[in-house]
């Protein structure tokens, strides 16, 4: 793609997103559930830079990383991975890639590790672990600067003095494969997804089919603003058991609806872990429930509704 036309050092950093599948001929006692598979989906970017970008595009990778990290709640641990023992191209230029990664994590402020002869063949690069909630480290994002692609293809770019310069290709993935998080995540939140998160964020509970059509309307209510809804309007189970099935189906949270709720237009509201917050309008429900999307809190269940 970077080849299919002359490029002008105006186009550069030029950042291609990638989200394509991707498989790997693992050995089958490597095979591991979801975090080690034979076909996999990766969130890959390669951005292709002047010599002189490395430093700046490297930051933006940190901080996108960082971004993304913490909005899921994990902490990392950053690793400088260097020339291995078989490697392409000259030592002057992995000195010169090891020397702007080395600057870039010291820029980015947070504490990294040197991991000695660990990098790709290729070049340098900037290996990112998480640990699960067994206390497993997994690699997912990684961030490798590519001095030697851009040789075997031949890439070019034509620089402000009219000669043809060679670029710089910097891979870079933040979920890594994206099965690998999904079960990181799993077993990270034990099962309670926070709100903007949970396949299962809302349940309607009618105190009793009495009350069928409003917990229904409310349910569309919530639906239609976006949210995942469901009605429990089974008249085989009691109040108590329609709570207790929803709490064990990790809804975030159970809203109770009866004769009060109906004439006034509110919801009865608890959360999975059983805590009664009390009476809220529809409309201030639907408030609440953005607000929590959009600051992606991860924590709602501590939170007193107002």
């Amino acid at each position: 793609m970077f080849d299919a036309r002359t490029r002008s050092w105006r186009e550069l950093p030029l950042r291609l997103a990638d989200f394509g599948v991707l498989h790997r001929n693992e050995l089958s006692g490597a095979l591991t559930g979801l975090t080690r598979v034979r076909r996999f989906q990766q969130d890959d970017a390669h951005i292709f830079c002047a010599p002189h970008h490395i430093e700046r595009e490297m930051l933006g990778c940190l901080d996108f990383l960082n971004c993304i990290y913490s909005t899921f709640g994990f902490t990392f641990q950053l690793k400088l991975s260097t020339r291995p023992e078989k490697y392409l191209g000259d030592i002057a230029t992995w000195n010169q890639a090891e020397k702007a990664l080395e600057d870039s994590l010291n820029k980015f402020g947070k504490p990294w590790q040197l991991n000695p002869g660990d990098g790709a063949f290729y070049g340098p690069k900037i290996d990112i672990t998480i640990q699960d909630a067994l206390r497993r480290s997994h690699q997912c994002a990684t961030i490798q600067l590519d001095f030697q692609l851009p040789e075997r293809f031949n890439l070019n770019y034509v620089s402000e003095t009219g000669d043809k310069k060679r670029p710089v290709i910097i891979h870079r993935a933040i979920l890594g494969s994206v099965e690998r998080m999904i079960a990181i995540l799993t077993e990270s939140y034990a099962g309670k997804w926070p709100f903007w998160l949970s396949p299962r964020q809302a349940c309607v509970v009618p105190v009793g089919p009495a009350f069928d059509d409003y917990a229904t309307q409310v349910n569309e209510k919530l639906f239609a603003s976006g949210f995942m809804s469901e009605v429990d309007t089974d008249a085989g189970d009691t109040l108590n058991k329609k709570v207790r099935n929803a709490q064990l189906a990790q809804f975030n949270y159970i809203l109770v609806v009866g004769e009060r709720e109906k004439n006034s237009g509110t919801v009865n509201v608890r959360t999975r872990d059983n805590k009664v917050h009390g009476e809220m309008s529809v409309e201030a429900l639907i408030e609440h429930f953005n607000k929590l999307v959009s600051e992606k809190t991860l924590s709602e269940d501590s939170q007193l509704l107002k």
